[in-house]
C-alpha cells in the first residue's frame, strides 16, 4: 500500500498534514465521547489520522514515509490534543513506533512494513517479562500494562531485561501476544491501554532493539535509514510522546474556559474589566503553555542540528531536555487546574469538557516517564561532576 500523496518538499509534506490534522479537530471533538465510551480509539479517528499521513511522519522513505522532523510531528500531535487527548496520546504513541522500528534490524522492519507500510505497532515498556536466552534469540513471557492503543496495532515492543545483559525491547506478532481488557480509567478513557500477555514464545535477537544501541547510537538501522533524524537518541522523542498531548488538551482547556467566561459576560466584555483574577489566570495559562511549546520545539531544534551536523549531544544536554520533558505535566496541570477551579459549577457534572481536559492531564501524570524526580536528580548530579545514571536519556 503506499503512502497519501504528497509534496516532496519535507517542509510543504509537514505543513500540508498539519493543516490535515487541524482539519480533523472537530471530528474528533464530536467523538469525544464515543472514545470514552468505547475505552478505545474509533476506527474512524485511526482511518483519518492513517489518511492524513500521521502514522508515517516519522517512518523512514524506504518503507514509505516522510522522515519529518519531530518538530513537525509534535505540532501535529498537539493539534490532535486539541480535539481530543486520547487520540492523541494512543495516536501518537502508536506513530512515534515507527520511529524506534527504523532504528532496528532492517528485517524486524521488513517484517513489519513488508506487505503493508500502514501496519501499526503497539508497546509497553516498563521491564515486566521473564526473558531466557536461546539459540538465534530469546523466549519471553509476561504481563505488560498501558500498552495503548493496541487493538488497531498488529504488533507490539515489550521491554524486558536480558540476564547478564541488560534492557532490550521486544517485538512480537499479533499471532504471539493476547490483549486482556483491563483499562478502565478517571481519564484518557479512550486511548484503550489495555494489557499485553505472553505466553513463552520466540523472539528472534534481529527483532530486539539493545538500549545501549539507543543511548550511543549505535543502532542497527542507521544503515540503511541514514537520515539525521534516526541519528536522535531513541529516548528523547519517546518520552515527548507521553507529555506533549497535555499542551494540546492544556491549551483546549484554556479556550473552553474563555469561552465560557464570555458567556458569563453576556457579549459585554467590559463587564470583566474588575475581575482582575480572571484576567490573570488567563494570562497566565498562555504563558505557561507557549513557554512549554517553545521549550519542546527548541530542544528538538538544537538536537537536530547536530545529527544534521553529525555532532554528538552532550550526556549533560540529554539529561536535561529529559528533566524538561518530564515537567510538562506537573505545569499543565498547574494550568488546568487553575482554570478548572474557577470555570463554574457547570464544570463539575458528567460530560464536562474542561473536567475531561482536567481528568486526561492528571491521569498522564501516572506514566513514570511523567515523574521528573529522578530525572531532576540525575541533572543535578550531572551539573556537579557525578556521573550519568539514566540511560533512557
Amino acid at each position: 500500500m503506499n503512502a497519501p500523496t504528497r509534496p516532496d518538499n519535507k517542509s510543504q509534506v509537514a505543513a500540508a498534514m498539519l493543516a490535515d490534522i487541524q482539519a480533523l479537530q472537530d471530528g474528533f471533538r464530536q467523538r469525544a465521547t464515543a472514545t470514552r465510551e468505547a475505552r478505545r480509539l474509533p476506527d474512524e479517528s485511526v482511518r483519518e489520522l492513517q489518511d492524513a499521513g500521521f502514522f508515517l511522519a516519522l517512518q523512514p522513505r524506504h518503507f514509505g514515509g516522510y522522515e519529518l522532523d519531530p518538530q513537525d510531528f509534535f505540532r501535529m500531535q498537539c493539534a490532535i490534543a486539541q480535539g481530543c487527548m486520547s487520540t492523541a496520546w494512543a495516536g501518537g504513541i502508536i506513530a512515534v513506533h515507527a520511529f524506534q522500528l527504523a532504528l532496528m534490524d532492517e528485517r524486524a522492519q521488513r517484517d513489519v512494513w513488508g506487505h503493508d507500510i500502514h501496519t501499526r505497532v503497539s508497546s509497553s515498556y516498563a521491564p515486566l517479562g521473564k526473558v531466557t536466552p536461546v539459540e538465534g534469540g530469546f523466549r519471553l513471557s509476561g504481563r505488560w500494562g498501558w500498552s495503548s492503543g493496541s487493538d488497531h496495532c498488529s504488533w507490539v515492543l515489550l521491554g524486558a531485561i536480558v540476564p547478564q545483559e541488560g534492557y532490550r525491547t521486544f517485538l512480537v506478532p499479533r499471532t504471539d501476544y493476547a490483549i486482556e481488557d483491563t483499562w478502565y480509567s478517571m481519564g484518557l478513557q479512550g486511548t484503550g491501554s489495555n494489557d499485553i500477555v505472553v505466553e513463552d514464545v520466540f523472539v528472534p535477537d534481529y527483532r530486539t532493539h539493545r538500549q545501549v544501541d539507543g543511548f550511543t547510537g549505535n543502532n542497527p538501522g542507521i544503515t540503511v535509514n541514514t537520515a539525521a533524524l534516526y541519528r536522535l537518541p531513541w529516548a528523547q522523542t519517546f518520552i515527548r510522546v507521553v507529555s506533549t498531548p497535555a499542551i494540546g488538551a492544556a491549551r483546549e482547556g484554556l479556550r473552553l474556559y474563555q469561552e465560557a467566561v464570555k458567556g458569563k459576560a453576556s457579549g459585554d466584555i467590559t463587564k470583566l474589566s474588575g475581575d482582575v483574577g480572571t484576567l490573570e489566570r488567563i494570562a497566565a495559562a498562555s504563558t505557561e503553555i507557549d513557554t512549554m511549546e517553545a521549550l519542546l520545539y527548541r530542544n528538538f531544534d538544537k538536537m537536530m542540528a547536530a545529527a544534521g551536523a553529525g555532532e554528538p549531544i552532550s550526556i549533560e544536554d540529554r539529561a536535561l531536555y529529559r528533566y524538561q520533558a518530564s515537567l510538562v505535566i506537573e505545569k499543565s496541570i498547574g494550568v488546568i487546574d487553575s482554570l478548572f477551579s474557577s470555570a463554574g459549577g457547570a464544570s463539575v457534572f458528567a460530560g464536562s469538557e474542561i473536567q475531561q481536559r482536567f481528568l486526561d492531564i492528571h491521569t498522564a501524570r501516572a506514566h513514570v516517564a511523567n515523574n521528573p524526580t529522578s530525572f531532576a536528580r540525575n541533572l543535578g548530579a550531572l551539573r556537579l561532576g557525578a556521573e550519568n545514571q539514566d540511560y533512557f536519556i
